[in-house]
């Protein structure tokens, strides 16, 4: 059996509204789909120790970050009965309000859509080497941590 190559998931900069809209006014012609979910992670502007994050700078070891969507891709459409799955993740710089992270599930009904919108982002997030620098207004920056 021929493995599969795995999908680009990361865009330069953030993720546009376009983007988002043209994703889901593709699936409208499909009509074995009964349900989407979708997650739109968002910049924070925290304030860290007085410091306003203005953006947050993300890079990857692209090669070893995108086998990993692969693998928990696969993993979902194994445990959930999906008929569609995008994941988008930006890299280079996400000002804040600006959107980072795109996950969008189709299946016949809505507790698989939303069950494995769920299961994918927290996968992501346990599992995909990505690192964000959050950058302050004077560009100094921390290394981002993830939280819930």
């Amino acid at each position: 059996m021929k493995e599969k190559k795995p999908k680009k998931v990361f865009i330069e900069g953030p993720i546009s509204p376009e983007k988002i809209a043209n994703s889901i006014a593709h699936h409208q012609v499909k009509t074995n789909i009964g349900a989407h979910d979708i997650f739109l992670g968002q910049v924070r502007a925290d304030v860290i120790e007085g410091n306003t994050v203005v953006a947050i700078d993300y890079s990857a070891y692209e090669e070893m970050a995108e086998l990993e969507f692969h693998k928990i891709r696969e993993a979902a459409f194994a445990k959930f009965d999906l008929t569609c799955m995008h994941i988008y993740h930006s890299i280079g710089r996400v000002n804040a309000g600006e959107i980072c992270l795109f996950v969008f599930t189709s299946s016949a009904h809505r507790k698989e859509a939303m069950d494995a919108c769920r299961f994918l982002v927290e996968e992501i997030k346990a599992k995909v080497p990505v690192f964000g620098k959050e950058v302050f207004e004077d560009e100094s920056f921390v290394w981002k941590k993830n939280k819930d």
